[in-house]
């Protein structure tokens, strides 16, 4: 399942509202492009391809959701993530 895909259910955010995530597309940060989502709710923006010290991790998002992400995206996403 694409990343993108996952983030097209209902999933607890950090502001602890269930939301349905918009899925925003090519962001751009001072390292590349991202695929970033939005929570309507609290408005907070997380990096959901690899980590950027300019947007909230999945990292938060997987306390709550573990099987958002497998243990093998986990290493993916962390070990592409930018320099903080």
């Amino acid at each position: 399942m694409s990343h993108i895909k996952k983030f097209q259910n209902k999933l607890m955010c950090i502001c602890e509202n269930i939301v349905f995530f918009e899925i925003i597309p090519k962001v751009e940060c001072d390292w590349g492009i991202h695929t970033i989502i939005q929570c309507p709710k609290c408005k907070e923006l997380f990096s959901i391809d690899n980590g950027c010290p300019a947007f909230q991790t999945i990292a938060q998002l997987l306390k709550e959701n573990t099987q958002l992400y497998t243990h093998k995206e986990q290493f993916s996403y962390f070990a592409k993530s930018h320099p903080s």
